[in-house]
């Protein structure tokens, strides 16, 4: 028995009976199909609002596919208007994606949002205005006219919102569907009440006749096991005859290979002899189906042999064999034992897996996917995030592909990590505003303690903080005095002393700076000079002890008073007269304003602040509980940076560390959490023309892309020494670091601006400058003259020159003198030419700054006379009036951009050798669309050295961009069931420079593969012979072995919940033996599912037994769910749609309230929580919740009474009845039959749904046989019941 494999009864194929069986799957949705063409233009709405309402307007009158005369040219109709916007790749893409109906989700999210208001009785469009709805003109008017009256609804990201010059007006939303023109004649009326300004029109599809056919899904596995027989497990119903769709059968494969004859090709060749072609294939089919068991030496080198076979094949044919091969292994795996191993390919495949091992950590028989660098997971990226992948992938490639950069260049530049860094900016702590309360270094106390950083590489206990006399470790505490939360700071920071914690502390004062108010008014004036005094008569650690001692005075939930701080004073020091240290003429202001300064000029946002070596911690984090752990933990990680900066000679023991900490590239000036923000917004400045802003009538017709290339063409820059391509070619004259100013040059705050820019300017040569105005008034010829003197410039004089110039022109007195009536030639500068200046000054031509203003509302977002800056590409703005942006923030924003992408981007764009000038707007464009891209992992740099024996290499088209592919596998395992077909649909979708190397292993002692296996996937949508969409895609088991006893299996993304319909078969056990023709398996994906992590926040612990509901506004309970005690995991099965999640009614509302989310669709602040499920990926979110303040003490599982408490099964009850009151359940107690799930996760629930119907039959279990009430537990790996 140990010599043969366990297919024990199976024989020959042939010996059976030899009509063709098969076995097809196929997944539905619940909902309804929607049309194509809203599919499309949802597709299109991904790249860009822009496009997707082009399309509207190129998809006029295409309707349904009944209005055409055959889906097949219904079909085109759609490519044909979507294809204008897509360039060939993008086309592909969009195929595919109708192919796989990615976005029928996203309309049946519209469907379900509209069936929620409701849509008006007999209407097909309908409006709804803040709530109203009506689906005839007239009546919209009247509905705009009462809208304030009404709050604004709630949007969701993936609206459809028509650009509007007036977010302030009512805001209207459209539900109607695309192509038809009833539907337009609505929307030019919107458009034109829009682009008035009288309404913000929104748009959402709703088919109101949808086609009752469901949608046929892809992208999942469908496995077809052989059982094992040892146990017999075979339903011996009987099926009595079903009508079965036989045409699946059909032999449509265009290549339909056997044993190296390509059926499919000779058909086409010879279509005379398709009956004899017939007969041939259904005898090697016969033939090559032989399942007799192997002997164990006949297994050992399976895994090479299938790899050698497919390498035989020829190249364009290699991907069809291996797929073929691995996903009907166990009828091909007797063939396969005959084929011989080149030592070629044994040596070159165990040389290439010592480097796979070492560099990518892969085992032999372990896959990988790449793209583009890129590590594709197949166990937990399902192929709508590889799609998602792609597109982003073809986006950025073919904007480098716009900019000139192809090939290995493209390639070299896309693997550049532009993202930003997740390190921590930090601000400069030597500061003279600091209070020290202690120096690690010179204070006695510490005088024990070894100094020397030598003692950071000897090896401690673990989790103990080294003390040493070194100011390694920095934390400043910036506060109001007067403000409740200081008091509980400062216990934490007199902890962290007494405790001898080796921490240097400081105090940063912001109180009121105005000499008018003084220590007997201001609480925070009076602590301020109550230290200052303390610290001059005797030290710091004593001034702080008063400290203490004032906050002690201060009950819990008061805040401090001048009161208690004067008592402390009077208390401590007697001699002295308290007003003299509080009052008007008090000498103990040292630090006051410096303090406030201080605090402005670093930026660091709302008090409290702390900073650790100048790192400002998360608000969240300053909670006293939080703040001593993430202490203990900083000092930790600083160690670390410490121990390798000692190590290698960075840090020595004379050096002040303090110093060295300071003068880290993170640390700058002033942090702008503008600037730092993870949410940043890019241009686009990919496209390119020859089109510039001195033509305003041909600036209006230009789409955003264009216009962002005209004023790109239109920029001169300003430089620091004023060197330029014009001038002198240097290379190191490449500024990675390319700044727009933004604004209204003719007002005080847009020169400021420009000036601050300028002088920044000044101390990096890494920087060039230009301008773009936006006015605040409509302009003349009056109120533009420095905007029109600064264009002149940058347009007539080199850029020493022009800088110099518009530095004065920016200068606050030279605008005043200018409105007094002096002439601008006043300000002219040395090396000006001055009368080619004024030449371009007088021009009454304006076009420029209609151009750009036009530019700031269109494309910029910004109002009239808004600031903003943009740095290379990156929109920071719009700035408020009084917002300030100085030389630091320009500072931090170089800073940032040299670190993250601008040095690397240059050092890629040197080698292409081109101008100064246009590499500096090449390493801006690249920057911008690099840094675009959402952040994801690493590309991973691989180099294989063997790729002559062991790979299939597929070659891509020149000239064309191209993906860059490279799978690892073993043929004979799962994964390579799946990566198979996947390329080849690739290969059909993107051109690709594909290499597989196989990855196999060698001495098997076991068959590999045991299952049969399809990957649903097309590239594009089929079609039947008369033109109709083919009821499709399927999975299809042809000629399969009709002996085995067969189990079917689905493999699908998890977050769907996939359920069996319509079939008369036991998918478990199928026995084709016994099988007519065809066993059609029909499966419904019933929901996806919503996941989430719940947490208290006043204990950081899951609310164990914590439940929350799911619905709409009109059903508020569709699905719930109960919270998990492990990590607070729940569940909830949901459509796609707008579902509202609330806390279940009950104890679970009583008690508790949301206290924030993450992850949803509405605003942190909303009353409602709003989760939007709209396509098929996992949607994952985090609800924090607290108890309301009087039911602190309240315990969720219990009920609220003392009556009838039986404990802990009593409260384990209730968590899954909901808590009903024992008088509502008036049952004996013979009648209950309590079961408990053990189990989490949908895969179990199928037991749960067994049990629920056996126990639901009187006839199964008869309570009045079993007197003792029945239990049935639910666990993991089965279910029992017990009596």
């Amino acid at each position: 028995m140990g010599l043969l494999i366990v297919f024990t009864g199976l024989w020959l194929f042939s010996l059976v009976k030899a009509d063709s069986k098969a076995i097809t799957t196929s997944l539905t949705t619940k909902w309804f199909s929607a049309p194509l063409l809203l599919e499309a233009s949802e597709f299109l709405a991904e790249d860009s609002q822009e496009k997707f309402w082009n399309f509207v307007e190129a998809s006029q009158n295409i309707g349904s596919s009944d209005h055409h005369g055959t889906d097949y040219s219904y079909y085109h109709a759609i490519l044909g208007a979507a294809f204008p916007f897509l360039s060939p790749l993008q086309q592909n893409l969009l195929k595919f994606s109708l192919s796989l109906h990615s976005y029928s989700a996203t309309i049946q999210a519209f469907q379900q949002i509209a069936a929620d208001e409701p849509p008006p009785e007999g209407c097909s469009s309908f409006f709804s205005v803040h709530g109203r709805k009506a689906c005839d003109v007239d009546a919209l008017e009247t509905l705009l006219l009462t809208a304030p009256e009404r709050p604004k609804p709630l949007l969701f990201k993936g609206d459809h919102r028509y650009p509007s010059s007036s977010p302030e007006s009512p805001v209207v939303i459209f539900y109607s569907e695309i192509g038809y023109e009833a539907f337009y004649n609505f929307h030019r009326l919107l458009v034109s009440k829009s682009n008035a300004g009288k309404i913000n029109y929104i748009f959402r599809h709703y088919v109101s006749r949808p086609r009752r056919e469901p949608v046929y899904l892809s992208g999942y596995g469908v496995e077809l096991a052989i059982k094992s027989t040892e146990y017999k497990a075979k339903d011996d119903t009987q099926v009595k005859g079903t009508e079965v769709n036989t045409t699946v059968i059909g032999e449509n494969d265009p290549i339909d290979e056997v044993q190296g004859f390509l059926f499919g090709k000779l058909r086409d060749l010879h279509p005379d002899l398709k009956g004899q072609l017939k007969e041939l294939r259904k005898h090697l089919v016969e033939s090559t189906n032989e399942m007799a068991p192997l002997k164990v030496w006949q297994l050992q080198d399976l895994s090479f042999q299938t790899a050698a076979r497919i390498l035989a094949a020829p190249v364009e044919l290699a991907l069809v064999v291996m797929k073929d091969l691995s996903q009907n292994f166990p009828t091909k795996a007797r063939a396969i034992t005959k084929t011989a191993v080149s030592s070629e390919l044994r040596t070159e495949v165990e040389e290439n897996q010592k480097y796979f091992k070492g560099t990518l950590g892969l085992q032999p028989g372990d896959s990988a996917l790449f793209i583009n660098g890129l590590h594709i997971d197949l166990d937990t990226q399902d192929i709508f995030s590889l799609f998602d992948v792609l597109r982003n992938e073809a986006r950025v490639m073919e904007g480098l592909h716009r900019l000139g950069i192809e090939g290995l260049s493209l390639h070299n530049v896309l693997k550049l990590n532009t993202q930003p860094s997740e390190a921590d900016y930090a601000v400069d702590i030597r500061s003279p505003a600091i209070a020290w309360i202690n120096n690690l270094e010179v204070d006695a106390r510490y005088n024990s303690w070894p100094s020397s950083l030598q003692e950071l590489l000897d090896p401690p206990f673990p989790g103990v903080i080294r003390q040493i006399r070194k100011n390694l470790h920095n934390m400043v505490f910036m506060v109001d005095p007067a403000h409740e939360t200081t008091a509980e700071l400062m216990s934490i920071a007199e902890m962290f002393l007494s405790n001898h914690i080796p921490l240097r502390l400081g105090l940063i004062f912001v109180v009121n700076d105005s000499e008018d108010v003084d220590g007997m008014q201001d609480a925070g004036v009076a602590i301020m000079r109550a230290y200052n005094y303390a610290a001059q008569e005797v030290d710091h650690y004593h001034a702080f002890q008063t400290l203490t001692q004032i906050y002690n005075k201060v009950r819990t939930g008061e805040k401090v008073k001048v009161e208690h701080v004067v008592s402390v004073l009077e208390k401590k020091y007697p001699y002295v007269e308290v007003n003299s240290i509080l009052g008007i003429d008090s000498a103990y202001d040292q630090n006051r304003k410096e303090a406030r300064g201080y605090y402005e000029q670093t930026g660091v946002g709302l008090l409290p602040v702390v900073l650790f070596n100048g790192m400002p911690l998360e608000k969240a984090q300053l909670d006293p509980d939080e703040l001593e752990t993430i202490t203990m933990h900083k000092i930790l990680e600083t160690t670390s940076f410490f121990q390798r900066a000692v190590y290698l000679g960075e840090l020595s023991h004379d050096q002040d560390v303090v110093e060295y900490i300071m003068n880290q590239p993170n640390v700058v000036p002033r942090i702008n959490a503008r600037i730092l923000t993870a949410e940043r917004e890019y241009l686009d400045l990919t496209a390119t023309n020859n089109f510039f802003v001195d033509d305003y009538a041909r600036f209006t017709a230009l789409d955003s892309q264009g216009k962002t290339a005209a004023i790109a063409n239109s920029m001169n820059y300003l430089t620091k020494k004023g060197m330029s391509s014009k001038e002198i070619y240097d290379d190191s004259f490449i500024r990675p670091v390319t700044f727009w100013i933004v604004g209204d040059f003719d007002s005080p705050s847009g020169r400021q601006l420009l000036y601050d820019a300028i002088k920044h300017q000044k101390s990096s040569n890494n920087v060039r400058i230009s301008m773009i105005n936006n006015p605040k008034e409509d302009i003349n010829y009056e109120n533009t003259r420095i905007s029109r003197a600064i264009w002149a410039a940058l347009q007539t004089q080199t850029s020493s020159t022009a800088k110099n110039f518009i530095t004065k022109m920016a200068k606050e007195g030279t605008a005043e003198a200018l409105a007094a009536g002096a002439d601008v030639g006043e300000f002219a500068v040395g090396g000006m030419d001055f009368s080619l200046f004024k030449e371009v000054f007088e021009s009454s031509k304006m076009d420029f700054i209609l151009s750009h203003a036009m530019y700031c509302r269109d494309v910029l977002k910004l109002k009239k006379g808004q600031r903003a800056v943009i740095s290379n590409g990156r929109i920071i703005g719009p700035l408020e009036d009084n917002e300030l942006f100085n030389q630091d923030d320009f500072h931090l924003l170089e800073n940032i951009i040299l670190k993250t992408s601008g040095q690397k981007i240059k050092s890629h764009i040197q080698q292409l050798r081109v101008e100064e000038d246009v590499a500096s707007d090449l390493v801006m464009k690249v920057d911008a669309l690099l840094s675009a891209q959402p952040k994801g992992d690493t590309r991973i740099e691989y180099q294989f050295f063997e790729d002559r024996h062991s790979a299939i290499k597929l070659r891509p088209k020149e000239g064309v961009t191209y993906f860059d592919v490279v799978a690892i596998l073993d043929p004979v395992t799962r994964e390579s069931q799946r990566l198979a077909p996947l390329l080849l649909v690739l290969t059909q979708l993107i051109n690709m420079n594909l290499r597989v190397f196989m990855n196999c292993q060698s001495k098997l002692s076991d068959m590999p593969l045991k299952s049969f296996y399809r990957y649903v996937l097309e590239p594009e949508i089929s079609f039947t012979s008369d033109n109709s969409f083919a009821k499709g895609p399927i999975a299809k088991f042809l000629d399969m072995p009709q002996s085995p006893l067969f189990t079917l299996n689905l493999n699908t993304p998890e977050s769907w919940m996939v359920e069996s319909v319509r079939t008369p078969y036991d998918l478990d056990n199928i026995y084709l033996e016994e099988v007519d023709s065809v066993v059609a398996a029909e499966y419904e994906l019933e929901y996806l599912l919503l996941e989430g992590h719940c947490y208290d926040i006043t204990t950081g612990q899951p609310p164990r037994g914590l439940q929350f509901t799911l619905g709409t506004s009109a059903s508020p309970v569709v699905m719930d769910t109960i919270v998990m005690a492990n990590l607070g995991y729940f569940q909830l099965k949901a459509n796609p749609g707008a579902w509202i999640l609330r806390l279940r009614k009950g104890r679970s509302e009583d008690i508790y309230r949301i206290y924030s989310h993450d992850g949803t669709d509405s605003p942190p602040d909303a009353g409602e929580v709003v989760v939007v499920l709209n396509n098929f990926k996992s949607k994952i979110i985090k609800v924090k919740v607290q108890k309301k303040a009087d039911m602190v003490n309240e315990d969720l599982l219990s009920d609220g009474t003392n009556e009838n408490e039986s404990g802990f099964w009593d409260s384990f009850k209730w968590g899954f009845t909901g808590g009903q009151k024992t008088e509502e359940v008036k049952q004996d107690k013979d009648d209950i039959i309590n079961i408990f799930s053990v189990a989490s996760g949908h895969l179990y629930e199928r037991f749960l749904r067994l049990v629920l119907l056996v126990v639901s039959h009187n006839d199964v279990i008869s309570t009045e046989e079993h007197q003792d009430s029945c239990e049935i537990l639910v666990f993991e790996e089965l279910f029992v019941p017990y009596i």
